[in-house]
């Protein structure tokens, strides 16, 4: 299933943005890039709400955000009810965001991560589905306290 995804983030992970890109869009993707679209310097938040209210709001499947660390993005996306954000530096921890928590976004460090690897990372996580079961109770509880 080729998936809508919106993607963004902040100067330091402007080129590995415009590398995800690309490649997903040749594997029949829809990306939704809402921005940056340099590497000049911008303040994250101001792409994160955008991508952040698009997964939410059902408009895009998934969201991919990358900044330097990941951090900044994941902590801004996940101050929204319906995202669950994860940062992941490996292909395990992108298959356990989707697998357990159900993840919506995921967040990539673009300081830290080749392309290749970075890659890995993104078809991992667009390729796992949510194991549903005792993980469901648990997805509940982030938003439902």
């Amino acid at each position: 299933m080729a998936y809508k995804i919106a993607i963004g983030g902040d100067h330091a992970g402007f080129q590995l943005k415009e590398i995800i890109k690309s490649k997903l869009e040749t594997e029949g993707y829809f990306l939704e890039d809402f921005g940056p679209f340099s590497d000049q310097s911008v303040d994250y938040p101001d792409f994160v709400h955008p991508v952040a209210n698009s997964v939410e709001s059902g408009e895009n499947n998934f969201g991919i955000l990358i900044c330097g660390s990941g951090n900044g993005v994941a902590m801004t996306a996940n101050k929204h009810k319906g995202i669950r954000a994860a940062v992941c530096w490996n292909k395990m921890l992108a298959k356990l965001a989707r697998a357990h928590n159900n993840a919506n976004v995921l967040c990539l460090a673009g300081r830290f991560l080749d392309d290749e690897l970075a890659m890995e990372i993104v078809e991992t996580f667009l390729n796992t589905g949510f194991d549903g079961g005792r993980h469901i109770n648990r997805i509940k509880k982030i938003t439902d306290f």
